[in-house]
This record gives structure tokens, sequence and C-alpha cells, in this order.
């Protein structure tokens, strides 16, 4: 298993569901000079994924304050996390989290998660709940990782 930074988007796009490509695939062109896509790859086939922004992504301009808030502190938000259906339940995205934070030792890192489900999964990789957020009466659960 290869965890690299991923050149070529447009296979990572590919393994996403369609309303995530809806999501980031519209608005990557202004995204792309400043976010890095990040994946995992087995037998050089992406199998998990995804970016990490330096600037206020767009599915984050409904808090876009909010947002700049955590990016001026220096941290940078995480997002289009994905790990492919017949790869799930094999600690992949915790694999891919870990590789990502090895490789940026000193970085912080904050996210969204609209599963509340997945707050064991980001507690247990390290990320602190810090508030919540709604984004058209959803609540949002806002994460943060800080780096030791």
């Amino acid at each position: 298993m290869i965890f690299k930074v991923c050149t070529d988007t447009a296979e990572f796009f590919k393994i996403l569901p369609k309303d995530w490509q809806d999501g980031i695939v519209p608005f990557w062109e202004h995204y792309k000079e400043t976010t890095k896509c990040y994946a995992l790859l087995d037998n050089n086939q992406i199998i998990a994924g995804g970016l990490v922004f330096s600037i206020c992504p767009p599915d984050m301009l409904y808090a876009e304050a909010e947002a700049n808030t955590w990016l001026h502190k220096g941290y940078q938000y995480l997002g289009f996390i994905f790990v492919i259906e017949e790869r799930r339940q094999q600690n992949l995205g915790s694999l891919w989290l870990s590789e990502l934070k090895a490789m940026h030792p000193k970085q912080n890192y904050w996210l969204t998660i609209e599963d509340l489900k997945l707050d064991a999964f980001y507690v247990k990789n390290g990320f602190q709940h810090k508030k919540c957020l709604y984004n058209n009466g959803v609540e949002e659960g806002l994460y943060v990782f800080e780096a030791t």
C-alpha cells in the first residue's frame, strides 16, 4: 500500500459518490492551486483519499467566517475523505489520517462531519469535537486535530 500526493485528481474524483463529485468537481479549477489531494493506492489503484484545503472549501462557504478563523490559525481543512466501498472496515480511513499526520507532523487540521455517527472514528484518530455548526438546519460537528 502506498500513500502519496495524488496529482491525477480526476482519478480520485472518480471514486467519490456522485453527490460528492458535484460538491467539488465544478469548483476544482478555483481550488486546485491551494489544495492537495492525498491517496492510498493498492496495486496502483486509488482505494482511499481526501483533500487538504488551505482556503475555505466549497462545502464550508455557509460558515466561511468560522472556516477562516481556523485557517488563519494555521489549521488546514480535511474534506472529501473517502474509502471505496469494497475496502471499508479495513482501517483504511485511520491509515490515511495516520499517513497524512506522519507526512506533516507539525500540521494542525480541522474538519466537519454531517454523519454524527463518525464521532467515535475521528475521536479515535486524535480529533476533538469543538462545536456544532448548522447548515440549513442540519447539525454538523466541527473537529480539530492538534499536532503535538
